[in-house]
C-alpha cells in the first residue's frame, strides 16, 4: 500500500481555488502523504473501490463541501481504506465533528503522525438519501438558492432569490415532527436534523415577531441557522416529518436539494466506511 492519498475535490466548493488546493497538496507532501492521484468532482467520476485498490491507495482525502462529501462517502461505502475529510467547504460540519476546532494542517499532521484513529461516523438514513452533516427541511430550505447566487457572485440574482426565499419561508407550508410528535403541531418554517452518537438532534427554527424575522433572515442568509431563534426538540433514533397542508416535503441533504412526497422517516445510522478522526467519541 502506497504512503499517499487520492484527493477528491470540487472546484465550486468554498476553499477549492487553486491556491487552496496547492496548500493541501504541499502540506500532505511535506508530511509524507503525497497526493498520488486526484478527482475533480463532478467534472470527473468519483473513483471506484477497484480503482483505489489498483492504485494501492489506503487514504482518500475529501477536500470539498458537504454535498460533494456526501456523494463521495456514498460512493466509497464498503471500501476497505480510510477517508480523510478536510475543510474544503463553507461550514465544514463533518470535519469539525471528526477533528474539533483544529485547522486543516493539524488534521493532516495527526494522520501523518499516527495519532488519528478511525470511526464509523453517525449519519442520517432515509428513503430519499443520506445526510452525513445534516438534513434541513421546510420552506426555509428555499434559502439554498440564495447561497448558490452568493457562490456565483451574482448580486442581482442574490437580491432576487433572497426576496423570493423570504416570502416562501414566511408563507410556505410548515413542516412538523409527527412521529414522535414533537414541538408545535402546526409546524415550523425550518427543521434541522443533526446526527450525533446519542441520536438525531432535532432543532426547529421559528420567527414569531418582527425582531425574530430579522434575526432569522440574517441567519439564513449567512447559512448560520443557529444564530436565529430556535428550539431544540430533543434527540431520537428515528423521526418522521411531513409538511402541514401540502404533499411535497422540501429537503436539503448535506446542502443538496431533494424533493419528497408525504411523510419521510429519518433514522440514525453509521457511515459504511472508516473515517479518520481525533475525536472517536465525539
Amino acid at each position: 500500500m502506497k504512503q499517499g492519498i487520492w484527493l477528491i475535490h470540487n472546484e465550486a466548493s468554498g476553499s477549492n481555488d487553486e491556491a487552496g488546493l496547492a496548500r493541501v497538496r504541499e502540506h500532505c507532501r511535506a508530511r509524507g502523504l503525497p497526493v498520488v492521484d486526484e478527482t475533480s468532482f463532478p467534472r470527473d467520476d468519483l473513483p471506484t473501490h477497484q480503482a483505489l485498490d489498483a492504485a494501492g491507495i489506503g487514504i482518500a482525502a475529501l477536500f470539498a463541501g458537504d454535498g460533494t462529501i456526501n456523494a463521495a462517502l456514498d460512493a466509497l461505502a464498503g471500501w476497505s481504506g480510510k477517508v480523510l475529510v478536510l475543510p474544503g467547504g463553507t461550514m465544514n460540519l463533518l470535519f469539525h465533528r471528526l477533528f474539533g476546532d483544529c485547522e486543516m494542517k493539524e488534521a493532516i499532521d495527526a494522520v501523518a503522525e499516527g495519532s488519528a484513529t478511525t470511526c464509523r461516523a453517525a449519519m442520517i438514513e432515509s428513503a430519499v438519501g443520506s445526510g452525513y452533516a445534516g438534513v434541513l427541511t421546510g420552506p426555509g430550505t428555499s434559502w439554498n438558492t440564495v447561497r448558490e447566487a452568493m457562490r456565483n457572485r451574482d448580486l442581482a440574482g442574490m437580491a432576487r432569490e433572497a426576496s423570493d426565499a423570504l416570502e416562501h419561508t414566511l408563507e410556505g407550508p410548515p413542516v412538523a415532527c409527527v412521529e414522535p410528535a414533537l414541538g408545535k403541531a402546526e409546524g415550523y418554517p425550518l427543521i434541522q436534523l443533526e446526527p450525533t452518537r446519542e441520536g438525531i438532534e432535532i432543532t426547529a427554527f421559528h420567527a414569531e415577531t418582527t425582531g425574530e424575522y430579522v434575526k432569522q433572515t440574517v441567519a439564513l442568509l449567512q447559512h448560520d441557522f443557529r444564530a436565529g431563534p430556535h428550539d431544540v426538540l430533543g434527540r431520537e433514533d428515528a423521526v418522521t416529518l411531513r409538511t402541514i397542508g401540502a404533499e411535497e416535503l422540501g429537503l436539503l441533504l448535506d446542502g443538496e436539494p431533494v424533493s419528497a412526497s408525504g411523510a419521510v422517516t429519518f433514522r440514525l445510522g453509521n457511515a459504511e466506511v472508516d473515517m479518520l478522526t481525533t475525536r472517536p467519541d465525539g
